[in-house]
């Protein structure tokens, strides 16, 4: 807690309680701690209403273990199972609008699945909601040992008034400016006023920048007597490494600082303040100074666009969207239907680099198959100028930017394609995005086929494509990659699941999972192994979507820039993460090295044959 506080006196409650209470547990591949937590939620002396708990896409058999608790129990437990995993941010979204929208709630209590409340923790926690006319109680968090739990210490309200502060402190509380999702008692009131969490932040923040939007012009108190376990793997404060997710940490500052509009100016200087010592503090002890100044430049570039409101991040997952859009539209923050009335698909972008030696025809073909002749057209093409072009490939994309939807990003030096990508990423307005390459060609079905797969909860859709030549209809190969999330999880230990060009994926997964990193060739690859071992939900589409653009020549082309000692470098290096990642055994990155590394010093002739057999038929190895 903040700080002591003076024991509560037995003044006159000013407000009743409130009728139904309703616990939000989110949950995600931590069974045995959800279980303990449901257990100390049956034994809670005042009992939650009902409690709704919203699995995401866990993989270690919650779903079927909290189905076997609630035969075995009379505590009336609402199971969500979510298709993908929307972070920590869309599992409270999500939780908090099926409470509040489809249970009716009064007041809502939201925890993480490895918090343990003490048998009177919601008791005390009402108490002093009702003691302090507050629209927030948190409780007071401690580790398994009975410490003070530093990552979830709330933080106390600067510059209260007396009045505020004295009804707190008559309750046994101390006013508070913001805190943690950990175990949180919310009036429903104010939720209906102000709207769900930031689905876009995905993890860390969120609960920091909707605790702060919903205290701006309210009254929150923590409350000591009221205890939860966090029961962490370590005991440890929120500037402890973060490693590759210290992006999300930059990314969703910048948004809550920049975007949110919940602090004012005093509050900002005062957090933004206490932000750049932790993170000074977090790269001073980090033994990977690297993964966090890469995260903290990546962050920076996608916190200078809006975050994807909460009901298009949460589109397409049936009831939990319509709950989330009926929260937000009563808010003011979403629509309430489709404005079509139709089938609800999620907004989308495609996303296209273009660098000097790009061919004008060739770009120009290329935004017309993913525009005029696609059956489901993008919401907007944002082109990326890797750096300078030649006079008429700039004329071309003057020309194009003059489209309505297509936008260009004009980067001043070439960067390569893997930074290009990172800052159309930062770029684009939606959360789902379309990969297309300047020389390839969509088929007119191919976002009409891909775009239901995402809107039912995938992160990452790719598809067959064909092999062209001399000219779009020569067509010498075709590549069927392998399909269902088992045999691409497979596959992916010994070759890339996906081809890149046909991919559609979910800005936010790509985050989560560190988005793309420079190595030659192969930046899609690591990218889509980190994103698999991350939990992202993933299919492939085996029909082909796309033509790709191999060359005239089988000794030109894309075969030919696939070999030499440039690529069994990017391979050495590919390798050698995956292996430091876990992804691979010992075993398998001894193979890999041996026969992919081994196959770019094979005759061009045969490396194509050899791939093309091995591609054409989605092999698993």
């Amino acid at each position: 807690m903040p700080r002591a506080v003076p024991e509560p006196d037995q003044a006159a409650d000013p407000t009743p309680l409130p009728e139904k209470v309703v616990a939000v547990v989110v949950a995600f591949d931590r069974r045995d701690l959800l279980l303990a937590g449901l257990d100390a939620l049956a034994a809670q002396t005042h009992r939650p209403d009902a409690v709704v708990v919203v699995d995401n896409a866990s993989r270690d058999g919650s779903p079927a273990a909290v189905r076997d608790w609630i035969a075995a129990h009379d505590l009336p437990v609402d199971l969500v199972e979510l298709p993908r995993n929307s972070g920590g941010a869309g599992g409270f979204a999500a939780g908090l609008a099926r409470a509040v929208h489809r249970h009716g709630a009064d007041a809502v209590w939201l925890m993480d699945d490895d918090t343990v409340p003490r048998p009177s923790a919601l008791a005390e926690s009402l108490t002093a909601l009702r003691r302090t006319g507050s629209a927030l109680v948190a409780s007071r968090v401690v580790w398994t040992d009975g410490r003070d739990h530093p990552m979830n210490t709330p933080r106390e309200r600067p510059g209260v008034d007396a009045a505020e502060a004295r009804a707190a402190y008559a309750a046994g509380c101390v006013p508070v400016r913001s805190a943690s999702f950990v175990a949180l008692l919310l009036d429903a009131r104010a939720v209906r006023e102000e709207g769900l969490p930031q689905a876009a932040f995905f993890l860390w923040n969120d609960d920091f920048e909707y605790t702060t939007r919903l205290l701006r012009h309210r009254r929150g108190v923590a409350c000591a007597a009221s205890v939860v376990e966090h029961r962490t793997k370590v005991f440890g404060g929120a500037d402890a490494d973060p490693g590759e997710r210290f992006v999300l940490e930059v990314r969703n500052k910048l948004w809550t600082f920049t975007r949110a509009k919940t602090l004012d100016p005093r509050d900002t200087v005062l957090y933004g303040g206490a932000t750049a010592r932790r993170w000074v503090r977090t790269l001073a002890r980090s033994r990977r100074r690297d993964v966090l100044l890469r995260g903290l430049a990546d962050g920076v570039r996608q916190g200078v666009r809006r975050p994807a409101p909460t009901a298009t991040v949460l589109a397409g997952l049936g009831e939990v969207s319509d709950d989330v859009r009926a929260v937000e539209a009563a808010a003011g923050r979403a629509p309430l239907a489709p404005a079509d009335g139709g089938t609800e698909l999620p907004p989308f972008s495609v996303l296209l680099p273009v660098w000097a030696r790009d061919d004008v025809a060739q770009l120009r073909r290329a935004v017309d198959s993913v525009t005029v002749e696609q059956e489901l057209g993008p919401d907007e093409v944002l082109l990326v100028r890797d750096g300078p072009v030649p006079a008429a490939l700039q004329r071309a994309l003057d020309e194009l930017a003059a489209r309505p939807g297509v936008q260009v990003l004009e980067l001043p030096v070439n960067v390569g394609l893997a930074r290009a990508l990172e800052e159309g990423l930062a770029r684009t307005a939606f959360d789902v995005v379309a990969r297309m390459d300047a020389d390839d060609i969509s088929l007119p079905g191919r976002f009409a086929a891909q775009l239901p797969l995402i809107a039912a909860g995938a992160d990452l859709v790719g598809s067959g494509l064909l092999e062209i030549g001399a000219h779009e209809d020569d067509v010498v190969g075709r590549r069927t990659p392998p399909v269902g999330a088992a045999q691409i999880a497979r596959y992916a230990r010994f070759h890339d699941p996906f081809n890149h060009p046909t991919v559609v994926y979910r800005r936010s997964a790509v985050a989560a999972a560190g988005g793309y990193r420079d190595l030659d060739l192969m930046e899609d690859y690591w990218l889509f192994a980190r994103m698999i071992a991350a939990g992202a939900r993933v299919e492939n589409l085996p029909d082909p979507l796309v033509k790709y653009r191999v060359g005239a020549s089988p000794d030109a082309g894309s075969y030919a820039r696939r070999g030499g000692l440039r690529l069994f470098r990017s391979e050495l290096t590919l390798q050698r993460h995956l292996r430091a990642e876990g992804f691979t055994t010992p075993a398998q990155a001894v193979r890999n090295v041996l026969v992919r590394g081994g196959y770019r010093f094979v005759p061009t002739r045969v490396r194509t044959a050899a791939y093309r057999t091995l591609i054409g038929r989605g092999e698993s190895r």
